[in-house]
């Protein structure tokens, strides 16, 4: 029984919860979970944050279960999810932007590594260019969907994701470990 559950399309398992069925949304919840995190992980940069971000995203699909189309479902999560987290960023806002890199410097852990290069790179950038290139270049979105998101335009969309491709560039050159 459990291999026929885990088999089943996100679609099957968003319409089992729609219809009230507790074990699909507990199954929805296992399959999304972690993918979900990881990308409020990303976007929030403090694992706490991200858990609340993701629990706030599950317990509004929770609510609106009923309402939503189950083609539909994962990708309305998901949006819920990136904008409860760019919520959270504005909240933000009030300290200034070289002391959040700072605290995200302080955490990462100490490595010579590629990732840690590039994550505290992508600490460094400027939030606007941040949060396009983590949504464009690491999440997936479209441009037009960055753009809806964040309440611009594409153009400037394209615009921030090419200002933040070049300073990682210019960051990952300066990187201890990289070569000139």
């Amino acid at each position: 029984m459990a291999e026929a559950a885990s088999a089943e399309s996100l679609e099957v398992l968003f319409q089992r919860c729609r219809d009230g069925d507790e074990a699909g949304f507990a199954q929805i919840y296992r399959r999304l979970g972690r993918s979900l995190y990881g990308t409020a992980l990303r976007i929030l940069r403090q694992a706490e944050e991200a858990e609340d971000a993701l629990q706030e995203a599950f317990m509004s699909f929770h609510r609106k279960r009923n309402e939503l189309e189950p083609a539909m479902a994962g990708a309305w999560l998901r949006r819920v999810l990136v904008n409860g987290c760019l919520d959270r960023i504005r909240k933000r806002r009030r300290r200034p932007e070289a002391e959040l890199a700072e605290d995200v410097l302080r955490a990462a852990p100490q490595s010579d590594g590629l990732r840690i290069d590039l994550e505290r790179a992508t600490a460094r950038l400027p939030e606007r260019a941040k949060m396009v290139f983590l949504l464009h270049d690491v999440e997936g979105f479209r441009h037009r969907e960055v753009a809806e998101l964040m309440g611009v335009t594409e153009g400037a969309t394209k615009s921030q994701l090419f200002r933040a491709r070049g300073l990682l560039r210019s960051y990952l050159g300066q990187a201890p470990g990289a070569n000139p």
